[in-house]
């Protein structure tokens, strides 16, 4: 049984879509996040010393732990005897190393730094305009790839596909991802509509982003 310890409106969301497509029993404990400041209750920090979220533990593993969310999708594909993993195809499974680690590598910090800025009056919209160009190019660049691709990886979703979830719904909410990017909106209303996903929606609870 792998116990998810899940933050609302979080990178978490996506180990549960996981979860979810490879037919794992999980359990989940929610979390709320601080109304003060939107972080992670300390009551995270219990179970990893970084008090952050997805963290997950396998109790059929003595209770192992695993945090970061490339991390747990690569735990759980081994777990599941590679599915959802690298495709077979050498240059699929290229294309599968470079969207799992872009995905938190070089498209969520710009966007996450949009998000921030976004919160602070009269200033942060000032230095969102020079953080936009940044997030234009991610956003040109996944939207030119998904155009010639069914999946981030090829024909078949993976995890790859996971990984690139969250910032693509978090740009989609808040960081002007919209309709000239006509391959990403198609790439996540397919997402969106899988049954896995629906189910990962009611485990989870309330998520902004969908």
């Amino acid at each position: 049984m792998i116990i998810v310890h899940h933050l609302e409106n979080s990178r978490s969301q996506r180990i549960l879509w996981m979860l979810e497509e490879l037919g794992l029993a999980y359990e989940v404990k929610r979390y709320e996040r601080d109304k003060a400041t939107m972080l992670a209750p300390p009551e995270l920090k219990r179970v990893h010393p970084l008090g952050k979220s997805p963290v997950i533990v396998d109790t059929d593993a003595d209770g192992r732990v695993i945090a970061e969310t490339g991390a747990i999708i690569d735990y759980l594909v081994e777990k599941a005897d590679g599915r959802l993993g690298p495709p077979a195809h050498r240059d699929d499974a290229l294309r599968y190393r470079f969207w799992t680690h872009y995905a938190e590598g070089s498209l969520m910090p710009p966007l996450l730094v949009t998000l921030i800025l976004g919160r602070i009056p009269l200033i942060g919209k000032r230095a969102q305009k020079r953080v936009r160009p940044m997030v234009d190019v991610h956003l040109d660049y996944v939207d030119s790839e998904l155009a010639q691709h069914r999946w981030f990886a090829g024909d078949q979703l993976t995890g790859a596909d996971i990984m690139m979830s969250f910032p693509l719904e978090a740009a989609r909410s808040q960081a002007g991802l919209d309709e000239p990017r006509p391959a990403t909106i198609a790439w996540l209303e397919k997402v969106h509509a899988r049954p896995a996903y629906q189910r990962a929606l009611i485990a989870g609870g309330p998520y902004a982003f969908a």
